[in-house]
């Protein structure tokens, strides 16, 4: 992945798509009143249905995608997090929801290990709003573990009651966010208007609803202007996940910070980026629907909402200790016994997901528990909880 001020050009049909996004937005915009927030537009970029970047027909995730996730860099990965499972389904008895299910590799690989570990559980639904992952999905299984097909349920929404684990990787940074900035004692929204026959950005006073959540925050004052973001959905979304969970655990994989290194004076600039074609950019309102756009995730406010939803946080560390406490050297080494002569490339894919300097610190892994208080593996080498 690289920064890129200049991005690949996008085909005749594909600019078309957007094209066609772009207006519908304008026809939103001009319904009201000329703006709108920039979390309605992220969300329509998105998840408009038919257009936006999640639910339309390209290809987002992989080499020929826009990024990489890290059941494509490694099953290594979701073997540990098989693990992870394994330990809760012992306990309960139940199934597993994943939330945004990629390719499907996870799911696959995931599976593939607790059959292995002879502890499948009788379903694994995935919950997916793109019809083109759905039918990938199924290509996934179809190609690498077509006799575990008969496990999977697909969902168009939470189920009413669950019990058993909830997984998400990287589905907290693509929930849509409010983009503000802060200037002395005065708080800007930043919205999108139409202007000049093309979507741009800019700055009005913040509503009463943005002022109080960045009030809560405590951030002061700042005397140079200080741009970050907030999401206002987590309450809602945590709230539909308690209502569905009536016993287990959820787990949350995701690149972000707690809320004292989220909104830290130094990081002025917020965090909202977007990939395409596996460049790096900082112009959401480009190519809009081909290209993903994310904020990294305030870990604190994800505690504080799944607290008040009535989940109780079993544990937040780092990806890499998370990996670690559940057993990648074994699984790291019973691959190499296997196929020794992969031993080079096992040991990139171990660097990538557990150096600092790659995705090892960066990302953070967060469990909420309902009526489940046992400690968890992933947790055992070092649990950050007084961080958030």
């Amino acid at each position: 992945m690289k920064f890129s001020t200049k991005l690949p050009t996008p085909s005749t049909d594909a600019l078309q798509h957007s094209q066609q996004l772009q207006y519908k937005i304008r026809d939103v915009i001009n319904a009201n009143n000329g703006a709108i927030s920039f979390r309605t537009y992220m969300e329509m970029a998105l998840y408009e249905q038919g257009l936006g970047y999640y639910v339309a027909g390209c290809r987002k995730i992989g080499k020929s995608g826009d990024f990489m996730t890290a059941p494509e860099i490694s099953p290594l990965f979701s073997q540990c997090l098989a693990s992870q499972c394994i330990q809760i389904l012992s306990e309960i008895k139940g199934d597993i929801i994943e939330l945004g299910a990629g390719s499907g590799l996870m799911a696959v690989q995931l599976l593939l290990e607790l059959e292995k570990q002879n502890v499948l559980p009788q379903n694994y639904y995935i919950l997916d709003l793109s019809p083109e992952l759905k039918q990938r999905q199924k290509k996934t299984f179809k190609q690498l573990a077509p006799h575990l097909l008969d496990r999977i349920i697909w969902l168009k929404q939470l189920p009413t009651t669950f019990n058993g684990v909830i997984l998400g990787n990287e589905v907290l940074d693509a929930m849509p966010v409010d983009v503000f900035t802060l200037y002395k004692d005065k708080l800007f929204e930043h919205q999108v208007i139409w202007q000049d026959k093309q979507l741009m950005e800019q700055l009005n006073p913040a509503s009463s609803t943005l002022w109080d959540a960045v009030t809560a925050l405590k951030l002061g004052t700042m005397e140079t202007p200080y741009t970050s973001e907030i999401n206002l959905n987590l309450q809602g979304w945590f709230k539909a996940l308690d209502a569905c969970l009536t016993q287990g655990v959820v787990i949350l994989i995701d690149y972000g910070y707690s809320a004292s290194e989220y909104y830290h004076p130094d990081r002025n600039k917020g965090t909202l980026i977007c990939h395409y074609q596996h460049h790096v950019n900082e112009s959401p309102l480009s190519y809009t629907g081909l290209q993903d756009i994310t904020a990294n995730v305030d870990f604190t406010a994800v505690a504080n909402a799944a607290d008040k939803a009535g989940f109780e946080v079993l544990g937040f560390t780092t990806q890499a200790a998370f990996l670690a406490a559940n057993q990648l050297e074994t699984f790291f080494m019973q691959i190499l016994e296997e196929t020794p002569e992969k031993h080079y490339q096992l040991a990139q894919q171990v660097r990538i997901l557990s150096l600092p300097s790659e995705m090892g610190e960066r990302f953070k892994v967060i469990a909420l528990g309902k009526d489940f208080l046992n400690p968890l593996n992933g947790f055992s080498l070092t649990d950050q909880r007084h961080r958030l």
